[in-house]
């Protein structure tokens, strides 16, 4: 896929629609398309993140790992949602696994390059942490929901 391919992608997206063309443009030029086949590690929880992914097609299922037993399932992101935002913020590491539901086909976007980017520019910076915190936000809160929902003795509020 072309990086104007990309742009053009990025432009429809929730997620980067409001950023300045040039923004998106510059983006465009540190993604590239991957694919994961079902049941494939995309993210480990406490490895080094660098990157972050658009689904494109299929599903990235979220998981907080147990520390005996199975993962849990936080939620399950399809085409349009972002997954990763380890990158952004020290230690740059991730926070929960990621694995393909069934054949996946996300934009891969280099964390490292970005994060240079929004280091050395503040205006793309801020645009950025204002999405991404958003996304943490609701992320986050997500887990929490599903975790005390999951395990939480019967009968406890």
């Amino acid at each position: 896929m072309q990086a104007k391919e990309i742009a053009e992608l990025l432009e429809k997206s929730d997620f980067f629609g409001g950023l300045d063309a040039e923004h998106r443009d510059w983006l465009a030029e540190h993604a590239s398309e991957t694919r994961f086949e079902d049941g494939q590690l995309v993210a480990r929880h406490g490895d080094t993140a660098d990157r972050f992914f658009l689904v494109l097609d299929g599903e990235l299922v979220v998981e907080v790992p147990a520390l005996t037993g199975p993962t849990l399932e936080v939620t399950r992101l399809g085409p349009g949602k972002i997954f990763g935002w380890s990158w952004l913020i020290e230690p740059y590491r991730w926070h929960f696994n990621a694995r393909a539901a069934g054949p996946t086909r996300v934009l891969d976007f280099d964390g490292l390059a970005i994060l240079k980017r929004a280091e050395d520019e503040p205006k793309f910076g801020y645009a950025l942490l204002r999405r991404f915190s958003a996304l943490m936000g609701t992320r986050l809160e997500s887990a929490q929901r599903k975790m005390m929902d999951q395990w939480s003795p019967a009968g406890l509020p």
